[in-house]
């Protein structure tokens, strides 16, 4: 977990091949009241029909993650960051919190090449 004045993160992730199945993921996840209630939920995957992104009101974060995805090579996986907004705005900050998640996870998951 990221924390930066107020605003915490997290970040998960699955293998996936298919947009239903990112849907899946998305919903298992929201199963846990925190993640549902959390300000953010943006994510990124490298499908085999193409890059698919999702800011969830973090407008420019989904592409974040889909760049360092492309960066990675990691292909069929989705990676989600959670964002719960701790009052104070971060302005481009956000962006730097949301690489040091996705490299915190393809770091834990030794993925990142």
């Amino acid at each position: 977990m990221l924390t930066d004045r107020g605003s915490r993160y997290a970040v998960s992730g699955a293998p996936v091949t298919t947009r239903d199945e990112i849907d899946v993921v998305l919903t298992e996840l929201k199963r846990d009241r925190s993640y549902a209630k959390a300000t953010h939920n943006t994510w990124a995957a490298l499908l085999p029909s193409g890059g698919l992104k999702a800011d969830d009101g973090e407008s420019g974060a989904g592409m974040v993650i889909l760049r360092m995805l492309e960066r990675a090579e990691l292909q069929s996986h989705v990676i989600i960051v959670t964002r719960w907004y701790g009052g104070k705005k971060l302005g481009g900050d956000r962006f730097r919190r949301v690489q040091d998640a996705v490299r915190a996870y393809l770091e834990d998951q030794n993925l990142s090449g």
